[in-house]
């Protein structure tokens, strides 16, 4: 039994105004292909949610052995890419680590970290050295039934509200864990060293 890294990526990117967050380029490859290969690398399943095809973010995954699943009701928010998601996993599959696409400091050593560390039956959080919960979230196999119910553009709150007893937060290096970038002014200060 696995356990899948599953990458939101079919979100609107609506205050880029026209531009795409996750096509912007970090170590010379767009955004997206970068964390889907940081993700491949732990020898995980892999699955990416994008927005109905044809569309360039798919493009950029096209040689990469990630399970490429579209959202035709992205539009309803993040919600809609969970339940995309989690529907696409695969019978067995032990827990999903859910992984915005537009957080470009989450790394490969992070998320290898994460899955290494995490228990089955917890849900392990990612959060900054100064204890902030933030992003990735390893959710356990029994709340995926919850996750395939979400609506709305609040992702998995409510699941994680209505779990807090079993969340245990791990620290990641600096701001990693809350780093996203949604507009071109966050790319730019980002890029200037200043987010």
């Amino acid at each position: 039994m696995s356990l899948a890294i599953l990458i939101l990526g079919a979100g609107a990117a609506s205050r880029m105004r026209g531009g795409d967050k996750l096509l912007e380029e970090v170590g010379g490859q767009p955004l997206l292909a970068l964390q889907a290969a940081r993700a491949l690398r732990t020898g995980q399943p892999v699955v990416v949610t994008l927005p109905p095809f044809p569309h360039p973010r798919g493009a950029v995954l096209k040689e990469m052995p990630v399970a490429r699943v579209q959202v035709r009701d992205a539009a309803e928010g993040m919600a809609a890419s969970i339940r995309a998601g989690v529907a696409a996993l695969a019978p067995g599959t032990r827990g999903v680590m859910i992984l915005p696409g537009d957080m470009p400091e989450i790394d490969g050593a992070d998320i290898s970290a994460m899955i290494a560390d995490w228990e089955p039956g917890e849900i392990l959080r990612g959060a900054a050295e100064d204890g902030t919960p933030g992003h990735p979230v390893i959710f356990p196999a029994d709340l995926f039934e919850e996750l395939s119910g979400l609506s709305g553009d609040t992702g998995a709150r409510e699941v994680l509200v209505r779990h807090r007893a079993r969340i245990r937060l791990f620290h990641l290096p600096g701001r990693h864990a809350l780093t996203d970038l949604d507009s071109p002014e966050d790319w730019a200060a980002w890029r200037a060293g200043g987010a």
